[in-house]
């Protein structure tokens, strides 16, 4: 329960912390007492890991994230659709905040390139904000 308090935790994610202290059956048995309770929620988990990274993050870095946490493809699905829509926005502030102007030459260019890809936001999502489109 201590885990659970301070905040979300995906179920497997949650059974990597819980193996060294029981039994994998024992470990089993009681995340799906949790998840019956709804103590544990892989859903809640994708959507508060989000909703944290939301505005510094792109959803490719986020499909990772979630990926790496054991989160079931359908859940990462959903989640990292939604995110996509913020993609665009989300990228040309933290650009903004970074560098504020565009480049003036080639190395800038892929310097800042660098910097969004590096953030996980889409390689296309990148062209647009480093290339100044739709400004």
């Amino acid at each position: 329960m201590n885990f659970l308090a301070r905040r979300e935790h995906s179920r497997a994610e949650m059974a990597r912390k819980l193996l060294p202290h029981g039994e994998a059956e024992e470990i089993t048995a009681l995340l799906n007492q949790l998840e019956r309770e709804n103590l544990l929620s892989n859903s809640r988990y994708a959507e508060a890991l989000a909703h944290s990274r939301a505005g510094r993050h792109g959803s490719v870095r986020l499909k990772s994230e979630l990926r790496e946490k054991g989160v079931p493809e359908a859940i990462v699905t959903e989640v990292v659709g939604q995110a996509r829509d913020a993609d665009l926005a989300a990228a040309r502030a933290v650009w903004r905040k970074k560098f504020g102007e565009p480049p003036v030459d080639a190395r800038e260019r892929a310097k800042q390139q660098r910097f969004l890809l590096g953030r996980g936001f889409p390689a296309e999502v990148v062209r647009r904000v480093v290339g100044g489109e739709d400004d």
